[in-house]
């Protein structure tokens, strides 16, 4: 038990020394792009940075050790704009709401996957699938679709943080309601979708029995749609803040479209392959919008 705590403890040691490494190398980058557009700045160190992750991934021979990177760059990205307001009449109030709601999710999250992560011999499955498929191709793989991919997918869902925390000169409106309403709602759904199945786990680790209780008795990914629904409610803030901003809508739609058409097709076809009983289950159950059983 000592010694797994240590191997722990060295994995999240490494994995924290590429963050700040990653930090370091795009604050060196912004020395020489910090004149440039700020779209043009974010995504360039947004790129560096993952790029000094992949390179920690490949080193250590885990690519896990990008999966907080999810959550953790928004806010980098909400601190930017914060600090660097391209407007002079930025609505303090919403600031504040959208950097605490941005916090608390990511927070949460990050959280979320610091528990499962077992170290550096624990991997995403999905990861482990992808190397016995590419073989030698494999790294080149991972760094096109497990880091980069998500990393565009990303700040594209953090482009309407620009308006409402940057360059948006609208007070605070009724879409700003509508962004609190559903990005807090979102955090809640996603938030207790997670302990559910945690503590189901935990009491069933060696049960065939699927879990359909709570709000997974009414979607088979709850905590999906807690995720997904956590973008769109940041595109309300956007539009708020700046209508002519609508075109950041693209961020929410490809994250809706990775979860419908990639991540729910993959854990489903995982799961029909582990468990007998998930078919009864996929049947009577809403794939993604919560909903009650047919």
């Amino acid at each position: 038990m000592e010694e797994q705590s240590k191997n722990l403890g060295r994995a999240f040691f490494i994995c924290l020394l590429a963050y700040i490494i990653a930090l370091m190398m795009a604050v060196a980058l912004w020395y020489f792009v910090k004149d440039k557009t700020q779209i043009f700045i974010i995504a360039s160190t947004d790129f560096m940075a993952t790029v000094v992750v992949f390179i920690f991934s490949v080193i250590f021979k885990n690519s896990s050790i990008y999966d907080p990177y999810w959550s953790v760059t928004p806010v980098f990205i909400v601190g930017y704009l914060i600090l660097n307001p391209v407007s002079e009449k930025i609505d303090l109030t919403r600031q504040i709401i959208v950097t605490t709601l941005v916090s608390i999710w990511a927070i949460r999250l990050t959280y979320n996957w610091i528990r499962q992560w077992k170290g550096l011999n624990h991997e995403d499955w999905r990861y482990e699938d992808l190397k016995v498929k590419c073989g030698k191709m494999y790294w080149p793989v991972s760094f096109l679709g497990i880091h980069l991919f998500p990393t565009i997918l990303v700040f594209l869902g953090c482009l309407s943080l620009f308006p409402a925390l940057s360059s948006g000169n609208k007070s605070i409106n009724i879409l700003d309601i509508v962004g609190i309403i559903i990005t807090l709602s979102a955090i809640i759904i996603e938030a207790t979708s997670d302990e559910q199945l945690r503590r189901f786990h935990k009491k069933n680790k060696n049960s065939n029995q699927v879990f359909n209780k709570g709000l997974w008795s009414l979607s088979r990914h709850p905590n999906y749609f807690g995720e997904v629904s956590f973008w769109w409610g940041l595109f309300f803030f956007g539009l708020a803040a700046k209508p002519e901003y609508w075109w950041t809508v693209i961020g929410p739609i490809s994250i809706t479209f990775l979860f419908l058409f990639i991540s729910i097709p993959m854990m489903d076809k995982k799961m029909l392959k582990e468990n007998s009983n998930y078919s009864e289950y996929k049947r009577k159950t809403s794939a993604f919008i919560p909903w009650f059983h047919k």
